[in-house]
């Protein structure tokens, strides 16, 4: 069977997946690394070790695919969006790779959006102005060290970085990484000239932005390993939340899609770049003709294994990585799904890493509200749950307040794996909720837009038929009053809390980049 392969660097490992023409899942494989947390507000990445776990996943699965008699036409590659690196003129990093989680940022994304910029410029690239986009990154950099911002040859994020390892054609960027930068222009497609200024960086220091159709060679020592042919095309890709969407079919008007991993996110795609009224939505790129409009949280599947790591007092298991963490994981949901809806009265705020969507304020940070001492972990973690799913219940809302409809989501991710997470999200979006059959549904996506470019899928809203889906989960109707009377409290809290968290945040210690421990 000819194949096509789809890698997706995550946050905290990478994914890659073999599909066939159908559609139909050939072969998995991962790659797992840690995100170093080695301060507060600090998130980092060993960007050589993703260039790593890229080149490991794809001779794994490759090796997958040939012991089946498959037969590999395409890789396709995917990526997380708002990381940042220093890069060397041939494309080695010069330092620790900062995710979008990172919130040293904060202040300088303040004082962005009080110099009245901020609309302006979320209207032009798409990307709302905050502690985790590349420019707010890069226009604190420049404060705290602005030589090594001026004099760095080039800086790039996660997209950039595996690239230089797997192919060697220039200094790319496909449009949809692009158009998350917050540096980018989506409308005249050029880098931004208020963004440069504002980050202190020249166009030259950035990489050229291609179509997320263009086919690239891989290298001839990658190809070797993979056992690939060397003119298997490498097709540079997209952002992982639009190829999400593709993943999971949600390509059609009214069909979204939620991403529950690391962190989430609710998406829907539009015809073209466009800009929502208050600001509170992103725009990015799918391709040149398909772009999607939506909201991230920082925190979704992450809040339940920090919850394991902190409350898992009584597990046999350790808190380590792997299989043990996740069935220690499935443990906690189990014992939280025996908690009525509600939690007893228990609200969550489960910004651990900050938060986006839909408020966009750097220097929020998690709380427990209404914490009695009848409460036991099951309550913390159910309400932890519930305070993501209301989280993206508040960007459905946003969607509602600008006219677009929707009628359905297609939930991919680690986190929906678990009945409990699905029938909470449900509830809480008050629309029924179908769960891919992979949870791989972003290097899914990777593989449709990969078999799109070398002219076998001429239309992608042809993918929604290649995409296995699940009956959907429907919303309990008393869950679902419950949770849309508790949404306001849940605004008017986070609201009300977060002058009192930002000023705890700024009494702590702020370091500079490249001082922190090493990764």
């Amino acid at each position: 069977m000819d194949v096509v392969i789809g890698i997706d660097t995550g946050t905290t490992a990478t994914k890659a997946v073999a599909a066939g023409p159908s559609g139909q899942i050939r072969a998995m494989a991962s790659v797992h690394y840690p995100l170093s947390v080695p301060g507060p507000g600090q998130a980092e990445l060993d960007p050589g070790r993703l260039r790593e776990a890229a080149i490991e996943a794809l001779v794994a699965i490759a090796g997958q695919v040939r012991g089946q008699g498959d037969r590999v036409v395409a890789v396709g590659l995917s990526a997380f969006l708002h990381g940042l690196v220093p890069m060397d003129a041939a494309g080695a990093p010069l330092g620790p790779l900062i995710t979008w989680a990172d919130n040293r940022a904060s202040r300088l994304s303040e004082r962005i959006v009080e110099s009245g910029r901020a609309k302006a410029l979320q209207a032009r690239t798409g990307t709302p102005v905050h502690p985790m986009s590349p420019l707010t990154k890069l226009a604190w950099w420049r404060e705290t060290d602005p030589a090594k911002v001026r004099d760095t040859p080039r800086w790039g994020g996660v997209k950039e970085i595996v690239l230089a390892g797997l192919a060697d054609e220039g200094f790319l960027l496909d449009l949809s990484v692009a158009s998350g930068t917050g540096m980018y222009d989506i409308h005249r497609r050029r880098w931004d000239p208020e963004a440069l200024e504002l980050a202190g960086v020249r166009a030259q220091q950035l990489a050229e932005v291609v179509p997320t159709t263009r086919a690239l060679r891989l290298r001839p020592e990658v190809a070797a390993a993979a056992g690939l042919p060397a003119d298997t095309p490498l097709i540079i890709g997209a952002a992982d939340g639009p190829l999400a969407n593709l993943g999971v079919g949600a390509t059609a008007p009214g069909v979204a899609a939620v991403s529950l991993g690391t962190s989430g996110a609710l998406r829907t795609i539009v015809n073209g770049p466009a800009a929502d009224q208050a600001g509170r939505l992103f725009c990015y790129a799918l391709t040149e003709e398909h772009w999607v409009v939506g909201g991230a949280v920082n925190n979704a599947g992450s809040v339940v294994r920090w919850a394991g790591e902190t409350f898992a007092g009584g597990f046999d298991r350790p808190a380590a990585e792997g299989e043990d963490a996740d069935v220690r994981d499935a443990a906690l949901l189990a014992e939280a799904a025996e908690v009525a809806p509600g939690s007893d009265g228990l609200l969550c705020l489960p910004y651990l890493l900050g938060e986006r969507a839909p408020w966009w304020r750097g220097g929020m940070r998690g709380a427990y509200l209404g914490l009695r001492r009848e409460h036991g972990r099951p309550h913390l973690v159910r309400a932890a749950v519930e305070g993501v799913c209301q989280q993206l219940a508040l960007v459905r809302d946003t969607f509602a307040a600008e006219g677009i409809a929707m009628t359905e989501v297609r939930a991919t991710g680690g986190a929906v794996a678990s009945d409990m997470w699905v029938g909470v999200l449900a509830a809480a979006l008050d629309l029924p909720v179908s769960v891919a059959d992979t949870p791989e549904g972003t290097a899914l996506g990777a593989c449709l837009l990969a078999r799109h470019a070398v002219g076998e899928l001429p239309d992608l809203a042809g993918a929604a038929a290649l995409v296995a889906i699940g009956e959907p989960t429907r919303p309990d109707p008393d869950a679902a009053g419950l949770y849309r009377r508790m949404r306001p409290l849940v605004e008017r809290s986070a609201l009300a809390v977060t002058d009192v968290l930002t000023e705890l945040d700024r009494l702590a210690p702020q370091p500079l980049p490249g001082t922190e421990k090493a990764i």
